[in-house]
């Protein structure tokens, strides 16, 4: 927000109506207190209201890089930035100094530009003689009666893109008036844009994000305690209480926060996301406390009619069907066009003489869209189900309350849609044919079948298994030798704390079968670590197979950091660890196949950089930042990477990013922070200064990596710059361009079409700041992350970066140091000062 600044009125009729502004003024400064606006008082550009506590101010703002455009809002007095509501979204003032709030003798406030006309007004339905207007510690700006104190208006009724504690998202069934929320049209512009976030009271109380005219993200109906696929907000009901009231006149969502809770908003974002920030005073930062949408799961419809939504099953791009109903379109479904649904396999046979249809429980899920339900809040689940039997075009039914054992009835009419798992979900009851209920019948009579069988065969069985008894022993024998060997090098680990892990050894024979004895047609790379082949284990399962070899440089403390970090690591931006195994001096890994391979492929590569456009390059960004933000932060202990670069960021099939090669990775415990080592390892360009000249190394080493890597997917430079002779590297190339106010010239060419530029301005701004020279200047990866999803925050203003790389081969040249590089390709192991 841009402070405000003073213009000469040019005109006649300007400079008569800033007389009449002083006049008012004058004569009603000894009413105006510091949060009250009293009959006849105004506030000008330049002045505010401040509420009693100090909380929130009100006055006229400029967003970020408008200075012509003026707009009267309130904000969060200890974060300008964070602007709560305006009242002029639709029309800004285009003279500086020129607006002014005025409350008339009827209390009606109103906003006059600089010829008096009104830009804005409150439009109070009931005037009163004698109000005031106040702005409250909650951020409320109320107009009241001043004899009897009675509410005439109050910003709470008509929101922006902000909910704070006591606002409501709902609406008034009586009268159609509605509380819901719009997001600002950018970030820098507060007209109101194309996302909403309203309470459809259609069935169940349930809230909804809409982009346009099209529905992008329900959080599931209400279930007396929480949103159904919203588990998470019982997490944090001892810092923010939630409720949602049901009333004739009023069906609406509302939280309040507790004593001692930090101050939280809930703000929707310029693309639809619902983020509930939360101030932290010792840093002066917003952390984002939630969000949503949170996966691919949460889109609207993901997976269609009766189909089922699953995050943990990427290898089916996350959809299945209901039991008893499979994909209306088998060829769309082996495309992964899963929104068409599914239907059922054997028609409902209700109504059809004395046959009966059943219910089929699904465990663990939010519930579905309930536009097309009818709820009765008084009924047991018992007579619910008696009644969608009754019901031919009932298809569902559920509790719509699960306090005190469940409550309420909610059926659903003629199909279900946007079902998905969730931690702590509930049962859905679906309806199914008896015909299907009977194959359950026919394997119960082949329980009673199979034992007379099996003792027909026991003779000929008790044969075989003492072949194969034999010969599992033998095996046994090798896969526990191989057990120990690996447990042998976690075992001498002294840093990585509780190791034991169930994570599958597999056979040295399987992997040569799954390589094809490590053909070099299965090779997917190499480097300094070996090489990575390709391979198919049981089940079909593709997988990705790392062989450290003799002379790898990856010893048993490399081996024991992948095996022990990755196999207790889960998150979605992390790749996943399968299995391991050793045979001689075969160390080997088997990670998942990811089939687009590793980010660095794409972005210096002139023909397939072109499939990266910006949303990608954008989604991949903000998903490495992710990975880190729980390396550092969210895992059990703080984790430093040591070797983060593009090399080392594998794509999924979606385009996802995971982090991967840990094993230069280093654990934080308790209260440290930093630490350092004579044996420095990593890959020149991506190191920080401090680390590759004096072996210090932190949370932030990894930000300065994860900063050169950010400024390498915008521009489609490598960091070395070898085509660029005018600068060193990539760093001094995006200085001299930020530096001449030509940022955007840094963008890569093939983005032109597709690429945000105040997304693209933030992430070289983000970047700079990541690569800064003193590590306490550099953001934390949890301030990144939100400086990523937060694009109306106010960032610093970064210094020049040092070119370290640059100072340290001189250092070579002077015999400051000595080096010995590994390989040619990534890994340095130098020697610290």
């Amino acid at each position: 927000m841009e402070a405000p600044t003073t213009t000469r009125f040019p005109t006649l009729p300007a400079m008569i109506f800033l007389a009449l502004l002083l006049f008012l003024r004058a004569s009603s400064a000894a009413a105006i207190a510091s949060d009250t606006l009293s009959t006849g008082g105004n506030i000008t550009d330049g002045e505010t209201l401040v509420s009693a506590g100090g909380s929130f101010t009100l006055g006229f703002f400029s967003p970020t890089g408008v200075p012509a455009k003026r707009y009267l809002g309130i904000w969060f007095t200890a974060s300008p930035e964070a602007i709560c509501w305006v009242a002029n979204r639709d029309t800004a003032l285009s003279n500086n100094t020129s607006g002014a709030l005025v409350i008339g003798s009827t209390g009606i406030l109103r906003l006059l530009d600089g010829s008096g006309q009104a830009a804005w007004s409150s439009n109070t339905t009931s005037p009163a003689p004698a109000a005031v207007a106040q702005l409250l510690d909650t951020g409320n700006l109320v107009v009241r009666e001043q004899s009897s104190g009675s509410i005439l208006w109050q910003s709470f009724d008509h929101p922006s893109n902000t909910l704070l504690a006591g606002m409501r998202l709902g609406k008034n069934p009586e009268t159609g008036a509605e509380w819901s929320l719009t997001s600002w049209c950018a970030p820098n512009d507060p007209s109101p844009g194309d996302c909403r976030r309203v309470m459809d009271t259609k069935g169940l109380p349930d809230c909804v994000s809409w982009q346009g005219n099209v529905k992008k993200y329900r959080t599931g109906p209400w279930n007396g305690l929480w949103f159904s696929g919203v588990p998470e907000m019982a997490s944090y009901s001892e810092l923010f209480s939630n409720q949602v009231i049901v009333r004739a006149d009023e069906i609406a969502y509302i939280f309040n926060a507790t004593a001692g809770a930090p101050f939280s908003r809930l703000v929707l974002s310029e693309v639809g996301v619902l983020q509930r920030l939360a101030w932290d005073p010792a840093s002066r930062v917003w952390n984002t406390f939630a969000q949503a949408p949170r996966d691919v799961c949460d889109d609207y419809a993901m997976c269609g009619a009766f189909g089922l939504c699953n995050v943990n099953t990427a290898s089916t791009l996350f959809c299945s069907c209901v039991v008893g109903f499979s994909p209306v379109d088998s060829a769309q479904w082996s495309m992964r066009e899963s929104g068409g649904g599914c239907r059922r396999n054997v028609p409902l046979e209700c109504g059809n003489g004395t046959t009966t249809d059943g219910f089929m429980v699904v465990k663990g899920v939010k519930h579905p869209d309930t536009d097309n339900t009818t709820v009765d809040m008084s009924a047991t689940l018992d007579e619910c189900r008696a009644r969608c039997f009754a019901n031919c075009s009932c298809v569902a039914y559920a509790a719509a309350d699960i306090r005190a054992g469940g409550s309420g009835c909610v059926m659903w009419m003629n199909y279900i849609v946007d079902v998905r798992y969730v931690d702590k979900g509930q049962d859905l009851y679906v309806r199914l044919a008896k015909s299907e209920f009977a194959k359950e019948k026919r394997m119960g009579v082949a329980t009673i079948v199979l034992p007379i069988l099996a003792s027909l065969l026991a003779l000929t069985a008790a044969v075989l298994y003492i072949i194969w008894i034999c010969r599992l022993r033998g095996q046994r024998r090798s896969n526990n030798m191989q057990k120990k060997e690996i447990l042998g090098y976690l075992n001498t680990s002294n840093e990585l704390g509780d190791e034991n892990l169930e994570l599958p050894f597999v056979s040295f024979g399987d992997i040569i079968t799954a390589t094809n004895n490590f053909s070099e047609a299965n090779m997917l790379g190499q480097g300094g670590f070996g090489k990575v082949y390709k391979g198919m284990l049981d089940e079909n399962k593709e997988v990705a197979i790392k062989r450290l070899g003799q002379g790898s440089g990856q010893g048993a403390e490399e081996f024991r950091n992948e095996v022990v970090l990755i196999a207790k690591l889960q998150h979605r931006n992390l790749v996943r660890l399968l299995g391991c195994c050793i045979h001689g001096d075969e160390k080997l890994l088997i990670y998942e196949y990811l089939p687009n391979k590793s980010l660095d492929s794409f972005i210096f590569d002139a023909a397939s950089k072109k499939v990266l456009d910006w949303p990608t390059r954008f989604k991949i960004i903000k998903g490495i930042s992710r990975g880190l933000l729980y390396l550092h932060r969210d895992s059990r202990l703080t984790i430093i990477h040591r070797d983060l670069k593009p090399s080392n960021i594998l794509l999924d099939a979606d385009m996802s990013p995971k982090i991967s090669d840990f094993g230069m990775a280093r654990i934080f415990g308790g209260n440290q922070h930093e630490a350092n080592t004579n044996r420095v390892v990593g890959t020149y360009g991506y190191m920080s200064p401090e680390y590759a000249m004096d072996g210090a190394f932190s949370v932030k080493s990894d930000t300065y990596s994860f900063g050169v890597i950010l400024l390498e997917i915008i521009s489609g430079l490598k960091i070395s710059l070898t085509h660029i002779t005018d600068f060193p590297n990539l760093l001094a190339y995006a200085w001299s361009l930020w530096k001449e106010g030509k940022a955007m010239n840094l963008v890569d060419s093939s983005l032109v079409g597709s690429c945000s530029p105040n997304e693209a301005f933030r992430c070289i701004h983000i970047g700079l700041l990541c690569v800064q020279d003193n590590p306490n200047s550099r953001p934390l990866m949890s301030s990144v992350v939100f400086m990523l999803e937060n694009g109306t925050i106010a960032l610093s203003v970064p210094k020049q970066p040092v070119y370290f790389s640059q100072r340290y081969f001189e250092a070579q040249e002077t015999g400051e140091n000595t080096s010995s590089s590994m390989n040619n390709m990534s890994m340095t192991v130098l020697e610290a000062r």
